[in-house]
């Protein structure tokens, strides 16, 4: 249970459960720009971005990830977090990374402005940017 200075956390993927237990703060980014929820915080309902996953842990320390697009529902003093990829950055490969970009910049050359394959390869692309920016590329 999450003490005065904490909220609870959950972290949730397709794959499963990532994380589970207290924070002091939960930042991450929204459709509509960074946030970081503390203990107490008012209810939301929020649109992920792929970005950096930042839990501050007590004691000082904080656990990152890569994290994908999803949902992100802060209520009661517990945040949960529904996100599509959660990856620690020491497990990024940013070649693949690379390859990913490459890829969806390919898918776009080749759609339509404007139809649901442009916009799967922008998301696509916007991913892969994301997580090697996480990784540590200095050209992401």
């Amino acid at each position: 249970m999450a003490g005065e200075n904490t909220l609870h956390a959950k972290v949730l993927t397709p794959e499963g459960e990532v994380f589970d237990g207290d924070v002091e703060q939960l930042s991450t980014r929204t459709a509509v720009g960074e946030i970081g929820i503390l203990a107490n915080h008012v209810p939301v309902l929020a649109r992920l971005r792929p970005t950096e996953l930042r839990l501050h842990m007590p004691g000082g320390e904080i656990q990152r990830w890569a994290q994908a697009e999803g949902w992100l529902q802060v209520f009661a003093n517990s945040a949960t977090v529904l996100v599509g990829e959660a990856i620690p950055p020491d497990r990024l490969d940013q070649a693949a990374l690379r390859e990913r970009v490459d890829d969806a910049e390919r898918r776009l050359g080749e759609s339509e402005e404007g139809s649901g394959a442009y916009g799967q390869a922008e998301r696509d692309r916007d991913r892969a940017e994301a997580f090697l920016r996480v990784a540590g590329a200095t050209d992401a």
